[in-house]
């Protein structure tokens, strides 16, 4: 059912709301609603501006207890904001001092990575980088030079200038050096960059050694820096996790009064004897409301008023659904497709039965039910999953239908049916002849349910006095006419019971089906509105026509979509048979049976 909300306007000294809000709203579920927009008709209104004073230090231990692990089975204690404050300043400290070492070796390891990248396409040089940069008069450049214009340079220039080229490496570019004469150096450059040599500057500190011996070196300092920075981060690990407690306790506290403290961005203000005043106004349950004017009637700084008209309040209440136990986790469905109306019927406990029963009947099985339900609300009792519980659930059903239809654990024959074995029973249908009963039950079902449903449309238009709604559209009072004596009709034929006269057939029939055709121009006409028909009317009567024809067929493919539940539950059986089969298993039945 959907819980009945009252209107609440609570006003007292501004300086007095969170003392309000700390004391009596944090301890009952309530829908604010912006009180700027509900007293709009009230003068001298403004709205409550204030900062948050809590958001930095929310910000600060969010970070802290982010970084916090296995954090399920530390305890939560009250803490104060007199606590936290230092908790937050020594943290900050420590942490900063522990994060700049990390950046300084990041920096450094980043440095080292890059030139990594710079020395390896020449780790095949085999001379000390040292001696190469000493030579008297000769100068080394390294570098690479893209494939195609390498192929170009061997091909046309080299053998005209006066260097040598050493290739180290090559694989989209050609990685190597070359050695120039002091006194050609500027001509010999000019022409490497007339290729797209592009440079690469080795620092001077590692001008020693081959390249293969610094790019081990290198290698070295890199695992010793990444070992600090392990280490860097497994203090501040250790410094997390031994006030973890605290962090964890912080924030539930900070985050309590963060949201108690942005009760301001939904209340206005007001002054009044040269006092300022704040207002909140916002929904509460019935028992809820009841007990907070109860609990407040002795506070001489608070002032409440209680709207017990819903119709005069700008806004809609909202919808909070109340069911018992059993049926609540089927709630997940309904808020899946979103939450009914306020003034609409709550579908939970409707819901919560066709699905377990539909379910039962596909998978009838006194074992694997029992299975299904134990596995089911263990899930839900330990581990809090709401799908559990409507295993669980379903399990139950499943094992009904079981013995309804003589399963267990796949065998058929093992206990008797107490109603019929799916694969086995037939029904004579007139005029088809023989059908499986499961079939012809799962259809019968269906429309039951389809009615069921109309009727509930029709109470929810009821409730928001939609006139089309009661009485014109597919789904309403002409709609359930129609497929009412659809059902009354298939019934009799299917027990071989005689119909009515064609005449009723006839008015049963056609006069619903021509109401929903003109169900616009009918709900104009009954609420005065004009014009009766917008638009063009033959284009109306055309549409309205095939409008007409697809609500027929969504009435046939919804009826036999209800065949679904009976295959299901045939080829439950008989896969189950098939394993049994495979698994040889009948001669077992046959023998404890």
């Amino acid at each position: 059912m959907i819980e009945k909300m009252k209107f609440l306007s609570i006003t007292g000294p501004k300086s007095d709301i969170d003392r309000v809000v700390n004391e009596y709203l944090s301890k009952y579920e309530i829908h604010l609603e912006n009180a700027m927009a509900q007293l709009s008709q009230v003068q001298h209104l403004s709205p409550y501006i204030q900062i948050n004073p809590y958001k930095d230090l929310l910000t600060r231990i969010n970070e802290f207890a982010g970084q916090l692990k296995d954090t399920e089975h530390v305890p939560i204690r009250d803490i104060s904001l007199e606590e936290i404050q230092p908790l937050v300043d020594v943290l900050n400290e420590k942490i900063s001092k522990i994060n700049k070492k990390c950046d300084e070796l990041s920096e450094k390891r980043a440095s080292i990575t890059e030139d990594l990248k710079c020395i390896t396409p020449f780790l095949t040089l085999p001379q000390d980088l040292d001696k190469l940069i000493h030579y008297r008069f000769v100068q080394v450049r390294f570098g690479r030079i893209p494939v195609e214009y390498y192929e170009k340079f061997k091909e046309y220039v080299y053998d005209n200038l006066d260097t040598i080229f050493f290739p180290c490496h090559q694989d989209d570019y050609v990685w190597g050096l070359y050695f120039v004469l002091w006194t050609k150096m500027e001509q010999v450059d000019a022409v490497f960059s007339s290729m797209h040599f592009e440079r690469i500057y080795l620092k001077k500190d590692y001008y020693y050694g081959t390249p293969q011996k610094l790019h081990n070196d290198l290698n070295t300092q890199l695992n010793e820096i990444d070992k600090e920075l392990n280490t860097c981060h497994q203090e501040i690990q250790e410094l997390l996790n031994g006030d973890a407690s605290a962090i964890l306790s912080a924030q539930a506290a900070l985050n309590a009064l963060s949201t108690n403290f942005d009760v301001r961005k939904v209340a206005a203000c007001v002054q009044e004897h040269q006092e300022t005043f704040y207002i909140l106004c916002g929904w509460m349950s019935e028992k809820d409301s009841s007990s907070f004017m109860k609990e407040i009637e002795n506070d001489s700084k608070l002032f409440c008023v209680v709207e017990d008209d819903n119709n005069k309040i700008n806004c809609k209440p909202p919808t909070k659904l109340k069911n018992p136990k059993i049926f609540k986790p089927f709630e997940m469905y309904i808020k899946m497709y979103g939450l009914p109306d306020y003034h609409e019927l709550d579908p939970t406990i409707f819901v919560a039965l066709t699905y377990s029963f539909i379910f039962g009947v596909m998978f009838g099985d006194v074992g694997q039910g029992l299975l299904l339900a134990i596995g089911g609300f263990a899930l839900y009792k330990w581990k809090q999953v709401t799908l559990g519980a409507i295993i669980g659930t379903a399990g139950i059903f499943s094992t009904f239908f079981g013995f309804m239809f003589g399963s267990i654990f796949g065998f058929e024959h093992t206990i008797d049916a107490l109603w019929l074995r799916p694969v086995e029973a037939m029904t004579l249908v007139p005029g088809l002849g023989q059908m499986n009963t499961i079939f012809v039950v799962a259809i019968v079902f269906g429309m039951f349910l389809i009615l069921v449903t109309m009727i509930f449309h029709i109470i929810n238009a009821v409730r928001t006095h939609d006139t089309e709604g009661i009485w014109f559209d597919q789904n309403s009072v002409c709609g359930l006419i129609f497929y009412g004596t659809l059902t009354v009709s298939a019934l009799l034929f299917l027990t071989g019971k005689s119909l009515p006269a064609a005449i009723i057939l006839i008015v049963m029939f056609a006069v619903p089906l021509v109401v929903i055709m003109l169900k616009e121009p009918i709900t104009h006409i009954v609420e005065k509105k004009t014009p009766v028909i917008e638009g063009s009317k033959p284009m109306f009567f055309v549409q309205s026509f095939f409008e007409l024809f697809e609500i027929m067929l969504s009435f046939l493919s919804n009826t036999l979509s209800f065949v679904r539940i009976g295959a299901f539950a045939v080829s439950h059986a008989a896969m189950m048979g098939v394993v049994m089969m495979l698994a040889g298993a009948e001669a077992v039945e046959a023998l404890t049976g």
